[in-house]
C-alpha cells in the first residue's frame, strides 16, 4: 500500500484513523510446511516413546524395590510373631509351674479341694504352653477365633485381666524410671 492509497482509505469520524483492507499474510513455502510439521510430529513421537520407556523402567525398578521391602517386612514380622509365640508359651509355663509349686501351701491354708484346683489349673496351663509352642501360627489364629466365638464373655474377661496386668506393668516401669 502506498502513501496515496493510505490517504484515500476510509477513516472513522471518531478517531480519524484510516481503515485498510485486510490482507492475508504470505505463507511459508508450501513445500517446506509439511516437512516442518512432519519433523515436529516425529520429534514429539520420539520424545513420547522415550518418556514411556523411562517411566516404565522406573516403575519396574520401584516395583521390584517395593517387593523386596515387603518381603523383608514379612520375614521380620514372622520372626517377631514366632518370638512372641515362644515368649507367650514360656510365660504360661512359668505361671503353671508357679501355681503347681504353691499347691501344697494352698492345701495347708485353704484345704485340699483348693489345692487340687490349683494343681489342675497348673497342669492345664502347662499343657496349653506346650500346645502353643508346637502349633503353627495359622492354627493359633484359628483357635483364638474359635474360642472367642464360642466363649465371648470369657474372652472379654481375659482381655480385661490382660489389660489390667499390662497397665500395672507399665505403671510399675514408670515408677522405676
Amino acid at each position: 500500500m502506498s502513501k496515496e492509497d493510505f490517504a484515500m482509505a476510509e477513516t472513522t469520524p471518531e478517531q480519524d484513523v484510516p481503515l485498510a483492507e485486510p490482507t492475508a499474510l504470505p505463507l511459508a513455502d508450501s513445500d517446506e510446511s509439511p516437512s516442518r510439521f512432519a519433523r515436529a510430529v516425529e520429534d514429539a513421537t520420539g520424545f513420547t516413546a522415550s518418556a514411556r520407556e523411562k517411566v516404565g523402567a522406573t516403575a519396574t525398578e520401584w516395583g521390584e524395590a517395593a517387593g523386596l521391602v515387603a518381603g523383608q517386612a514379612k520375614d521380620k514380622g514372622l520372626e517377631l510373631v514366632r518370638q512372641g509365640q515362644s515368649m507367650t508359651s514360656g510365660a504360661i509355663a512359668v505361671v503353671g509351674r508357679t501355681l503347681g509349686d504353691t499347691a501344697p501351701t494352698i492345701d495347708e491354708k485353704l484345704g485340699v479341694q483348693y489345692g487340687d484346683f490349683a494343681r489342675t489349673a497348673a497342669q492345664a496351663l502347662q499343657t496349653t504352653a506346650e500346645k502353643i509352642e508346637a502349633k503353627d501360627l495359622t492354627e493359633i489364629g484359628g483357635d483364638v477365633k474359635d474360642f472367642v466365638r464360642q466363649n465371648p464373655m470369657v474372652a472379654v474377661g481375659i482381655a480385661a485381666v490382660a489389660g489390667y496386668a499390662l497397665a500395672r506393668m507399665v505403671r510399675g516401669s514408670d515408677r522405676e524410671a
